[in-house]
């Protein structure tokens, strides 16, 4: 489906785009950026060496000697360092950005970002992690496309301005991904799940593996396929994912705990000789795997517009988006539209009659009037 920008309405393009650390992330959606048509991208490291590589690869467009350079005049500012180092940055830029700047973020724990905007300054900054990337890290290992069907996530405050958020929103349906907004803390606990804990566990079978010898003879030199799928991601940055972990510590606590909970469980079951209790916990395994492979997709592929009449009051953008988020429910395309003091229309694009009709649910259950139609 191909939306097209609604008339009257910016490209998020157009203006100046900062990137604030050029690493794998930063310097990959510096790439996406130029292939989407944006023609001004300023970017700036803590190692100028890194951004003038950045510039020769194509990356950006131009280097800025300071972030205060680099977001004069910008439109949206991408924060892409270090995620202990985040918080800084992102206050920072708030504080030498124009008030309509829009900044957002790339690091993967969300709640102490968010948390660490003042309440008065969250009108301008939207958090944001895309789920994609790769072991490696720094601007030698940026690439083409890596957003493309990626899930953006994006944790919106109540505070946050309708029109900032939608110019995030379309910057990154620019570059090929999906971008789903949802709470800073469902995010934080759903990471710790499905990439936090898994990065652990990682590491500790190769570490394992590395320091046991049975007659002598090292495990990890028997490792099969299965072992290697299991710990590929052993291979990543341990700076990078001492600092994620530490961002995320309160939520991947709680993970590690409930996983250490299973893992007894199954010592119980093997202690007890119960055949029946351990089918039943692989038979579990195989049906979550066979759940996580199943294509999600609607057999309609037609576009639906959704049509919410809303009052004319903050936070209902931020509200709206995000319980479709918690429905998964992607949001391909948004404008918001004021009619008058009193509210206005939020036109939605989704994908499907069925995905469109259980968005106009979630959004008639919040207490606004819906109608779905086929784009």
């Amino acid at each position: 489906m191909t939306h097209g920008r609604p008339a009257g309405r910016p490209s998020p393009l157009e203006a100046p785009i900062a990137i604030i650390g050029v690493g794998l992330m930063g310097g990959s959606l510096g790439r996406a950026l130029v292939a989407a048509g944006a023609r001004d991208i300023r970017g700036v490291d803590p190692d100028p060496a890194v951004a003038a590589e950045a510039v020769g690869l194509g990356t950006l467009t131009s280097v800025a000697a300071s972030v205060r350079d680099a977001v004069d005049g910008a439109g949206t500012v991408v924060v892409g360092a270090p995620i202990a180092r985040i918080p800084g940055v992102v206050a920072d830029v708030l504080a030498a950005a124009g008030p309509d700047c829009v900044v957002t973020d790339l690091g993967s724990a969300k709640a102490g970002i968010v948390a660490s905007v003042p309440p008065g300054q969250r009108s301008r900054f939207v958090g944001g992690h895309p789920i994609c990337g790769g072991e490696r890290s720094g601007i030698a290992a940026a690439r083409d496309g890596m957003f493309d069907g990626a899930t953006w996530f994006l944790t919106p405050t109540p505070e946050v301005r309708d029109d900032l958020f939608q110019r995030v929103h379309g910057l990154i349906s620019a570059v090929g991904a999906r971008p789903v907004a949802i709470d800073a803390g469902v995010h934080d606990r759903l990471m710790a799940l499905v990439s936090h804990v898994p990065h652990v566990l990682a590491a500790a079978l190769v570490d394992q593996g590395a320091a046991t010898t049975p007659q002598g003879r090292e495990a990890l030199r028997s490792a099969g396929p299965s072992f290697h799928d299991l710990t590929r991601v052993a291979g990543s940055s341990p700076q990078l994912w001492a600092d994620i972990f530490l961002a995320n510590g309160g939520a991947l606590l709680d993970a590690l705990r409930d996983y250490r909970a299973r893992l007894e469980a199954v010592e119980d079951l093997i202690d007890a000789g119960d055949r029946d209790g351990l089918v039943d916990f692989v038979a579990r395994g195989a049906e979550g795997r066979a759940r996580l492979r199943r294509d999600w997709g609607d057999a309609d592929a037609r576009a639906h517009r959704i049509v919410v009449g809303v009052p004319n009051r903050q936070g209902v953008l931020s509200q709206v988006v995000t319980a479709l988020g918690h429905a998964h429910i992607n949001i391909e395309d948004l404008a918001l539209h004021p009619a008058s003091s009193e509210g206005g229309e939020l036109v939605l694009g989704v994908i499907g009659r069925s995905a469109a009709v259980r968005a106009a649910e979630h959004i008639a259950d919040l207490g606004y009037r819906v109608e779905v139609d086929e784009a």
